[in-house]
């Protein structure tokens, strides 16, 4: 019966020697067919590469397994630590075959094994040479982590479906795991030991000692055979020089909040990185990680402390981009010219912005800013003096105009971004708070939103609603694109090169029009001059308006997507990658549009000296550089590296157009004419002159709203009435004294 019993114990014990067999057999053999129908030994080719010092790594795919043996792909995924070692040891045992020359660049690792075995050889003979002899202690020879010069990373199968963090308990431990997340935190790549050479002062043996865990107790005396024998007391120092160290950097990985259960907090995970795993994300990527899911054991006072309980991490094998929405990951590929080519075609520009949020009726021209503020303008840095490029809009709207779903939409399309409120967000959570890092213990500083959305959009709902101090923290980020910082003794300047897209209620809830802009919007003047457009939206009762948007949301509710429209609109994938090829060029404003800018810029300045803030908001120096971003945004629109008259005359139309719903700022306002609302123009524009070009009174019009057939019954009706004169060609127009 013992027999029986201890047969069948043996027979469960895994064989690894077979196993190496096998996994010796798959990397030797296992072949892919390339387009032309010839065999490539895949991971041969990779071992040569290893041999060569040409790879740092090797990538085991299990869909490549699970081909050769599906069985061995399940073991590999469900004890994976464990196969890496055993893949290890098979590599190393194939180098030699697969080595065709020695490699060329040696490190002082290489120089110092050579130079142990020359003296091994020296002394003890040549059958030393291999610096394992026969009867040196296990301490004393030379490890194989050492003489390694790559890592062993395994790829999950395809198959596999991605664990939500909530969901990663204790029968995950030691199985290969995917979880996807937002990266909230990332530490600095820091050297870690996994060899710690040492060197006997007495008898000059060197001792090696492998560190597998966190921490490791340094080695003292010497375990060496003559100061064993002679009991000298040989004291052993640390050789950084011969010691093994890897690249080491740690991850925390939050789940995103729409996997968040009702009335929960979202879950971490924290994600160890080593080696070529390191410096794959930023804080604030979507990310799917896979690697070993393994227990954190603890040494010493922490261990006892613990008790029971045991920490968790993942061993990052692989650390992919991906996007917000899809499990895929980010496109890097760049678009062709003929795709180019196809959405480039007439009205391209209308396309584009109808194919942002076509599930919310109207609101073109908020679209259109829209899209320039995701393309951005370009950032100027002369004489060390930085001029930025990115564009701020604020919608100040009435209630229900759908401007917190344009926002939601903005976030969900944007590459990088974050989604706060006025009342959830506090100046410490929007820029940067000081928090003790767990694993050093130094003060050390965590990126709030502004720092988390580097180089993209941070949308903010609610912007009225958010505290006088709070608010105050976003002033310095909006024009100098920076987080200055002096806590704890902490002084440093974080980046912050974002675009904010804010939504806000005027301040009685509703537009009260018998009031001017400036009392409705009740915003300071230092933050609404930082705004490029400030869109105001009123909700006015209009039945063909009312009419239409009813059926529109009523289509919407009903087939859960946006009613046929004019133009098709693109999906979100092609939209990020034609964008993504827009910040790729740097349009410059030629010096024959100066002046027209100038003239502009001074018409604008003009008018709001002599409104008196009842039909404009503030206006500074800072308007010309938003004419100056928004026009310079459209000419990457284009694919374009010179910006043209008509970016400027949009750009300028724009901020005409942000104003156009309040157009009727008095409901007991005599309503003008439209003929006489363009003779105002036209007055505005004359100044001292006597003569204008009809062409520039044309495009002055167009760009304040009205049209082409107006502008031309104005000037007609106004020369009957001897107020000015056309000539023949109608070119010229010559005011009347």
């Amino acid at each position: 019966l013992d027999s029986l019993l201890q047969e069948k114990v043996m027979a469960k014990k895994t064989d690894y020697e077979a196993l190496k067999e096998k996994l010796k057999e798959f990397l030797t053999t296992f072949t892919t067919t390339d387009d032309e129908g010839r065999k490539l030994f895949k991971y041969a080719v990779q071992i040569t590469n290893i041999a060569h010092r040409e790879q740092n790594s090797l990538t085991v795919d299990l869909d490549d397994v699970a081909e050769f043996d599906p069985d061995l792909a399940q073991q590999i995924s469900n004890n994976t630590r464990r196969f890496v070692m055993l893949l290890e040891d098979v590599v190393d045992e194939q180098i030699p075959n697969y080595k065709e020359r020695e490699p060329v660049a040696k490190d002082a690792l290489d120089v110092f094994i050579a130079h142990r075995k020359l003296i091994e050889a020296n002394i003890r003979g040549d059958d030393a040479a291999d610096g394992a002899a026969v009867n040196r202690r296990p301490e004393n020879q030379i490890p194989a982590t050492l003489r390694r010069r790559f890592e062993v990373l395994v790829k999950p199968l395809t198959t596999d479906k991605i664990i939500p963090i909530r969901e990663v308990k204790a029968e995950y431990i030691g199985h290969l795991i995917s979880v996807k997340g937002v990266v909230t935190r990332c530490t600095d790549v820091k050297p870690m030991i996994q060899v710690a050479t040492y060197n006997c002062d007495k008898c000059g043996v060197e001792t090696y000692q492998p560190v597998t865990k966190s921490s490791f107790m340094p080695l003292i005396n010497c375990p060496g055979e003559d100061c064993r024998v002679n009991r000298s007391g040989g004291r052993l120092n640390l050789m950084t020089r011969g010691s093994k160290f890897t690249k080491f950097q740690e991850l925390k990985i939050q789940e995103h909040s729409d996997a968040v259960p009702t009335g929960h907090i979202p879950r971490s995970i924290t994600v160890f990185c080593r080696g070529e795993a390191t410096r794959a994300c930023n804080p604030g990527d979507h990310v799917s990680v896979s690697g070993i899911y393994l227990p954190l054991k603890k040494d010493g006072y922490m261990g006892i402390v613990g008790g029971l309980m045991n920490e968790t991490f993942v061993e990052a094998h692989s650390i992919v981009k991906i996007n917000k929405q899809e499990d895929e990951e980010v496109d890097d590929t760049e678009m062709s010219e003929e795709e180019v080519r196809d959405l480039a075609q007439e009205n391209f520009y209308e396309k584009l912005a109808a194919s942002i949020a076509p599930e919310i009726f109207g609101h073109e021209d908020v679209k259109k800013a829209l899209l320039l503020l995701l393309v951005g303008g370009v950032d100027r840095n002369p004489a060390g003096m930085k001029i930025r490029g990115n564009i701020n809009i604020l919608l100040m709207g009435d209630p229900g105009v759908a401007k917190s779903q344009l926002l939601s939409y903005v976030d969900r399309l944007a590459p990088r971004s974050q989604y706060t409120t006025g009342r959830g967000s506090s100046g410490v959570g929007l820029t940067a708070a000081v928090v003790k890092d767990p694993l050093t213990g130094e003060m050390t500083l965590e990126g709030g939103a502004l720092v988390l959305a580097d180089k993209g959009i941070c949308c903010i709902d609610e912007f009225d609603k958010m505290d006088e101090g709070d608010r105050t923290a976003i002033h310095e980020v909006m024009e100098q694109q920076t987080i200055s910082i002096a806590k704890a003794g902490i002084l440093t300047s974080l980046n912050a090169r974002v675009s904010i897209l804010a939504a806000a209620n005027p301040a009685f809830g509703r537009y009260n029009t018998s009031r001017s802009i400036s009392d409705n919007v009740n915003l300071p003047a230092a933050l609404l001059s930082r705004f490029d457009l400030l869109w105001l939206i009123a909700d006015k009762a209009n039945r063909e308006n009312d009419l239409e948007l009813a059926k529109h949301i009523t289509y919407v509710h009903q087939h859960n997507t946006n009613p046929p429209q004019q133009h098709v609109p693109l999906d979100m994938k092609t939209i990020r990658r034609y964008i993504s090829l827009c910040k790729k060029q740097n349009p410059v404003i030629p010096a024959a549009l100066t002046d027209h800018i100038v003239n502009q810029y001074c018409t604008i300045r003009n008018q709001a000296r002599n409104d008196k803030g009842m039909n404009t908001t503030f206006t500074s120096a800072r308007s010309l550089l938003a004419i100056l971003r928004l026009a310079t945004a459209l000419a990457r629109l284009r694919i374009v590296n010179t910006v043209e008259k008509d970016d400027i005359e949009e750009a300028i139309r724009l901020l005409e157009q942000s104003k156009s719903s309040l157009a009727e700022t008095r409901s007991n306002a005599p309503k003008r004419r439209v003929e006489d609302e363009i003779y105002s123009t036209i007055r505005a524009m004359r100044q001292d002159q006597t003569t204008l070009k009809v062409h520039d009174v044309r495009d002055r019009c167009l760009s304040k709203g009205f049209n082409q057939a107006d502008v031309d019954k104005c000037l007609e009706a106004y020369e009957q009435l001897d107020v000015w004169q056309l000539n023949q060609a109608r070119t010229k127009l010559t005011f009347v004294s």
